[in-house]
């Protein structure tokens, strides 16, 4: 055969239609995840009243999930790139509907805690391996910005259907319902993908260095945990023990894959400027946002009295501007530039958090709304392209390994803002004063979380109920409207951070062979 015609072959093949099929397998996945994520937020008070955590253990509900995903991608998407992406998904696939199980019938805190974990664990080894996929399916570098856009507009999709799900959910089932809402999608995704998703790895990849998945992993995890527990506590000797724990762990972990013949993760990529760029414009708009996006549910619920449902059609003008933005964001971006896309999408996040900052309980559905569009138009453009600039910098066989570290940049960005915003949410709200003549353990329970709160007046006379409920409502929106402009000033530095680190960062045209 001639190389015009291997050519020509190749090129049928990478235009066949299994190619539009697999995707569809693979953002089943993202859906997944996505849902997941946001219907843990419209369960809150839920949880709360059945479970009765502490702020403390609410929050670590919220995040743990985030925290060992983000000590465990870079590791997992480097072990796709080994032993077979699709292998690592369809095996990530069923443990998360596994335990989505243990999750919905957990018993305590302690528990639910514990099966969040896990939960993170089988979460680890989707997001890389299906951004992974489509790097590998997908050789028209145009055809891959639509699959990306695609697969990030899925994911957008996922966080418009879990509140809307969720909330018929929690209208006529217990709290854990939510979270079987998994098992259907999980069968669908594996038995559909095993038929149907072509396997992909790297043809050398060496070994799986053992001693890096540990140092990243208790590294990630110690930072995390210092931040979380020094923004809600304050500074002690504990939190500096891992602190420093955590550094010196990343920093072995760094100075180790510079050795390594065979690295969990090649530190080289990080020399690309459009790649760096890419990474931390992820990061910090997930930081700016998340805070925000935890807390927006119980306002929509505890403060303004919506019920689930509502609360959850409440939220979609979000999704509806992250998945039309997402469809278009790679022939913008070509059209216009990378670094204008990019930048002006997070300025626009920025422009939409800084006008939540007016949120009052009588605040009307049309600025909430407005301001909701903003953020997922804004949102939508900036982390399609830089999801497409980051799999554009890296060769093929390490497509696992760059979709990780994409991926951590999110869920640590997540785990960081839920941390450092919702420690100011939960900071500003305990300072509220209880009215006299409240009994202490209700004043105790009442100033654990706004759910303990609407929980503990239950028994109190109508005045008080009123009073303390209405104390605790202010103090809240007092914590979200501070977080907001928290995440406004994150969100506008970031532009223009993207603005300088993306100069000349372009998306590709020619196709692959």
């Amino acid at each position: 055969m001639t190389s015009i015609e291997q050519r020509t072959a190749s090129t049928e093949v990478e235009r066949s239609p299994g190619r539009w099929l697999a995707l569809a397998v693979l953002v089943l996945a993202v859906l997944l995840v996505a849902v997941d994520a946001t219907v843990l937020g419209l369960a809150t008070p839920y949880i709360s009243e059945d479970l009765e955590p502490t702020g403390t253990q609410l929050l670590w509900i919220g995040d743990v999930y985030s925290f060992v995903i983000a000590g465990l991608l870079v590791s997992m998407g480097s072990l796709g790139d080994r032993i077979g992406r699709k292998k690592l998904l369809l095996i990530g696939a069923v443990a998360f509907g596994g335990v989505s199980v243990l999750n919905a019938y957990a018993t305590t805190p302690e528990l639910l805690i514990l099966a969040r974990a896990l939960l993170g664990v089988a979460g680890a080894t989707l997001m890389p391996s299906t951004l992974a996929l489509i790097r590998n399916i997908f050789h028209d570098p145009r055809e891959r910005s639509l699959a990306v856009g695609i697969w990030g507009a899925m994911a957008s999709a996922g966080a418009a259907v879990g509140p809307v799900v969720g909330g018929f959910l929690l209208e006529h089932f217990w709290w854990g319902s939510v979270f079987l809402i998994n098992l259907p999608v999980m069968a669908v995704l594996v038995l559909v993908g095993i038929k149907l998703l072509p396997e992909s790895k790297n043809p050398a990849p060496g070994p799986w260095d053992l001693i890096s998945v540990v140092l990243s992993l208790i590294g990630m995890i110690a930072i995390v945990y210092a931040i979380k527990e020094a923004a809600a506590h304050g500074i002690r000797w504990d939190i500096g023990v891992a602190a420093v724990l955590g550094v010196a762990a990343l920093t072995w972990f760094v100075r180790r894959q510079l050795t390594l013949t065979a690295p969990l993760l090649d530190m080289r990529l990080f020399r690309n400027r459009g790649f760096s760029g890419a990474v931390l414009a992820d990061l910090l708009t997930v930081l700016g946002l998340s805070g925000l996006v935890f807390f927006l549910s119980q306002f929509l619920q505890l403060v303004q009295g919506r019920r689930p449902f509502e609360a959850g059609l409440a939220e979609l003008p979000a999704a509806v501007g992250a998945v039309a933005a997402g469809l278009i964001a790679g022939m913008v971006a070509r059209r216009f530039s990378v670094r204008a896309v990019v930048a002006g999408g997070l300025a626009a996040v920025g422009i939409a958090l800084a006008a939540l900052t007016t949120l009052s309980q009588s605040t009307g559905y049309p600025l909430l709304g407005a301001s909701l569009l903003v953020v997922g138009i804004g949102a939508g453009f900036s982390f399609t392209v830089t999801a497409d600039v980051i799999l554009s910098s890296v060769p093929k066989e390490q497509a696992g390994a760059a979709s990780a570290v994409s991926e951590t940049a999110y869920e640590l960005g997540a785990a960081l803002g839920i941390a450092l915003l919702g420690s100011i949410v939960t900071g500003v709200y305990r300072g509220f004063t209880a009215p006299a003549g409240t009994p202490p353990e209700v004043a105790s329970a009442a100033h654990e979380s706004l759910g303990g709160a609407v929980e503990s007046t239950a028994g109190l006379p109508a005045h008080q109920s009123e009073e303390l409920l209405a104390s605790a409502q202010d103090a809240f929106v007092d914590g979200l409207r501070l977080a907001s402009g928290v995440g406004a000033a994150v969100l506008l530095a970031t532009a223009v951070a993207a603005w300088f680190l993306l100069k000349g960062s372009k998306l590709e045209d020619g196709i692959e062979h």
